[in-house]
């Protein structure tokens, strides 16, 4: 058994045996006034008694007895210690603190086992505070480190997702950039020029946990520019915002999935005039996002299959905010994505 004492562990029995101090004090002030200031020294010496009992009590004794629960004969022998500790040794120690002029006499016992009774109360009351106090205490850490683990474990998984996503988006671009090299495009030096700003973007501003809805837009921006370059004239693409504020703040490239799928699930698989349609309204805090693309993929009875990008978006928002709704639908000529996002509502 580790006899050492902890430091943090003593002062919480302290603030405890200081608050149970000031619970007796009050009953005392109430009950008996006149005597109100002995009673005081009184109770400060029979607390500093009590409080160290009991640290010894619950710190030490307690924990050896459920460790060595067979051990009877000794948990028996620590048992009856202590409650002759709690009851005659508090005797005693009133005895010297009335020897050294400290603690005064204000009821005279006519004999020791009155006096034994009368200190056990003031014990029993003690073990009692303590235990609930310390019940409490143990309870609220466990809450406390319960919650902690929690935040840990989604921030992991968050990183998790964003360490997926920031690949994937790169691999699908710089397929993009592949073959217009392989084509020999004149526009290839130049979708290698975007796509750097991109990679320093994602570098240097999407480190934190939040960026402004500012930003955000630039990086749309960019990258609706960069997948352009790939398409002629034909390809249509309306990017329209609405925002009060462009300082608020939004998880960093938590839009651009529904971006990149329109690209690359939408327009790159329509023979016809493809398009894509990008409204994005914020307002009081409420986020409205609205991806509709031109589609000629045929309606799954069994919904819509997603890929990496909108599951890993998916799991974001589950982690990240508690009021949101993001709904994909397909048609026979069009896709739809709509997010919703209670931005006041983060987690």
């Amino acid at each position: 058994m580790n006899l050492t004492v902890d430091r943090e562990r003593f002062l919480l029995y302290l603030r405890i045996g200081s608050l149970f101090l000031l619970l007796w004090l009050f009953s005392e002030l109430v009950n008996n006034p006149d005597t109100f200031i002995p009673r005081v020294w009184n109770n400060l010496w029979r607390w500093s008694y009590v409080t160290v009992l009991s640290f010894i009590l619950f710190e030490y004794t307690i924990p050896f007895l459920r460790l060595s629960w067979k051990r009877i004969l000794a948990g028996l022998l620590l048992l009856w210690v202590h409650l002759m500790l709690y009851s005659y040794g508090l005797y005693a120690w009133r005895q010297i603190g009335i020897w050294l002029h400290i603690y005064t006499p204000l009821i005279d016992f006519r004999s020791v086992s009155r006096g034994v009774e009368s200190q056990m109360s003031y014990s029993a009351g003690a073990i009692f505070f303590y235990g609930i106090s310390l019940h409490i205490f143990g309870y609220m850490q466990l809450r406390q480190a319960a919650q902690q683990l929690r935040i840990e474990k989604q921030q992991a998984e968050l990183n998790y997702l964003k360490s997926q996503t920031n690949p994937h988006f790169l691999f699908n671009t710089l397929n993009n950039i592949y073959s217009l090299a392989r084509d020999k495009s004149d526009q290839a030096p130049e979708s290698i020029l975007r796509l750097s700003k991109i990679l320093r973007f994602m570098l240097y501003e999407t480190g934190g946990d939040y960026i402004a809805i500012e930003q955000e837009l630039k990086i749309i921006s960019d990258y609706i520019a960069l997948e352009q370059l790939r398409y002629d004239e034909s390809l249509r693409v309306n990017f329209n915002y609405d925002v009060e504020d462009l300082r608020q703040s939004l998880p960093p490239l938590l839009l651009i999935p529904l971006v990149e799928n329109a690209f690359k699930h939408g327009v790159s698989e329509t023979r016809g005039e493809p398009y894509i349609d990008i409204r994005l309204s914020v307002k009081q805090r409420q986020l409205d996002f609205v991806v509709r693309n031109s589609s000629e993929a045929t309606p799954d009875d069994q919904g819509v299959k997603e890929n990496i990008g909108l599951s890993n978006l998916r799991r974001q928002l589950e982690l990240l905010y508690t009021d949101y709704k993001l709904s994909v639908v397909q048609s026979t000529d069009d896709f739809t994505a709509t997010l919703y996002i209670n931005l006041a509502s983060h987690v």
